[in-house]
């Protein structure tokens, strides 16, 4: 290992490779602060240049840039205008957004900025060390552990919801998981409540979907209320406070912590990936939280922000683990660096390390210097970015409209998807007015499809539910999602006990 991290060094901190870090974390954040956009589009446009280069090291860095400088400025538009930039940032946005309205915009950039540092370069820590042990647990889950994986993050749904809310946030998964069925199933290929429209054979469009929750709800929001483009605290034309405290970073630390480590296992896990990281990142952190601090999530909390910028930053360096070690894509993304590779004529596997370690080591070298050169990209620009929200409103209404159509028909290049947009959005709308939180819809559409493949699979494989008692591992995470289900219920039952004591002892 000492041998080819030496033989990476050597090839990462070459002049033409340090440039490819540096252009590609530049064009990664850009994207990924576009709506839409996202980082397999742009990665799957630059593949002809990445081969033009010759080198397999300095294309892989380059297209690995783009990845994760996509991740980490996707976190942009979701702080700034609630519109998340890619999927990985959606849950950036629940403490992100209000934060930005109460004025403090900027340092929620810098906490995001910061996270996502940390959450990179502790996942390339432990891609350094557990790369090789990695690929061989990974090959243990199989579609039994990933349809229980999917069902934790189902059960992590009380979350999202506020106070006396669970029932409405099982109301808003269960219609998630109704959307997700659209299109063709898992077991046959055939088109399920399309109502005989060519468009929908393939199903809702996530980014549709997500932009349709949060952005132009959004716009529909400003246009209502006047005051709502307006910051809290009137100082929305003068942003000020970049930096946040000693106590929030305090607080901070043991989140980062947990959160780098959760989510670059959970990335390590194929099909997994940065989303679903953030989402149980966002979950789990809620769920500790204690009294007041866990009241504040959703309203502008410290740990709600900086807990998914760890965790879906530790993702995108963990997902390289079954993409070089195994030739294992973990996500579309990954997918497409995958045909990458095949295209440089370079075989992912366990001889990857091995046969070409100048390309394994570089690429995971390269990531300490890609996450180094996002920070202080990003850093310096925080006080200018942050001055989206000093645009007055009759102007951010028609930005924010634009983005959110733009995304939606380059997502599929139909002009259908607008109509489903306007749709949905419609339908969010009137969520929110009732006030129904729409996070769990999301992840019921973002996890249905991916829990009914693998339950159809297992099903298939052992004729029945027999998968669950015969894989102790399917078993142990059914335990872990039941355990997240009934705790959220106890403490309420205790906190009440509690009150009724103290009211009681009066």
């Amino acid at each position: 290992m000492l041998e080819g991290i030496m033989i990476g060094l050597g090839a990462a901190f070459s002049i033409q490779n340090i440039l490819m870090v540096v252009a590609g974390c530049l064009i990664g954040t850009f994207i990924g602060m576009l709506p839409g956009l996202g980082p397999m589009s742009i990665i799957a446009i630059m593949i002809p240049v990445a081969i033009t280069l010759g080198d397999p090291a300095a294309a892989l860095i380059l297209l690995a840039g783009v990845y994760y400088g996509a991740i980490f400025g996707g976190s942009t538009s979701s702080i700034l205008l609630n519109a998340p930039g890619v999927a990985g940032t959606v849950a950036t946005s629940f403490d992100g957004y209000p934060m930005a309205r109460k004025g403090q915009a900027g340092k929620a950039l810098t906490i995001a900025a910061v996270a996502s540092f940390a959450g990179g370069t502790i996942g390339a820590i432990l891609l350094v060390i557990f790369a090789p042990v990695l690929s061989s647990v990974a090959l243990r889950f199989h579609s039994a552990e990933y349809f229980a994986l999917m069902v934790v993050g189902l059960s992590a749904i009380a979350a999202f919801a506020g106070t006396g809310q669970v029932a409405k946030a099982l109301m808003m998964t269960i219609l998630g998981l109704i959307l997700a069925t659209v299109g063709e199933g898992a077991l046959f290929s055939m088109p399920r409540f399309t109502m005989g429209l060519l468009d929908l054979q393939s199903g809702i469009s996530f980014i549709t979907l997500a932009m349709a929750m949060f952005a132009l709800p959004e716009a529909l929001f400003l246009v209502l209320n006047p005051m709502r483009g307006a910051s809290g605290d009137g100082a929305s034309n003068k942003i000020t406070n970049l930096r946040f405290s000693r106590e929030e970073g305090k607080a901070m630390i043991p989140v980062i912590g947990r959160q780098s480590i959760q989510g670059f296992f959970i990335g390590v896990l194929p099909g997994a990936g940065a989303t679903i990281a953030s989402f149980l990142g966002y979950a789990v952190e809620r769920n500790i939280a204690k009294g007041d601090e866990q009241a504040e999530f959703g309203k502008g909390s410290v740990k709600g922000l900086a807990a998914p910028e760890t965790a879906n930053n530790a993702a995108c360096t963990g997902s390289f683990v079954p993409l070089l070690t195994l030739g294992i894509p973990g996500s579309g993304t990954t997918a497409i660096l995958l045909g990458a590779l095949i295209a440089l004529n370079v075989t992912p596997g366990p001889r990857l390390m091995i046969d070409t370690p100048e390309i394994f080591w570089a690429v995971i070298i390269s990531m300490f210097i890609g996450n180094l050169v996002l920070l202080i990209l990003n850093l310096p620009l925080i006080p200018y970015i942050a001055k989206i929200l000093a645009i007055p409103r009759n102007y951010l209404i028609p930005f924010i409209l634009f983005f959110t159509l733009m995304g939606a028909y380059i997502g599929q290049n139909n002009a259908t998807e607008l109509l489903m947009l306007v749709g949905l959005g419609v339908m969010a709308t009137i969520f929110r007015f009732a006030d129904y939180p729409l996070a769990p819809l999301l992840i019921g559409f973002i996890l249905g499809t991916m829990l009914e493949d693998n339950f159809a699979r297992s099903m298939q494989l052992y004729r029945g539910l027999d998968f669950i008692i015969e894989r102790p591992m399917t078993l142990g995470l059914l335990v872990i999602a039941l355990v997240l289900v009934l705790l959220p219920s106890y403490r309420a039952r205790r906190a009440r006990k509690r009150a009724e004591g103290v009211a009681d002892g009066d």
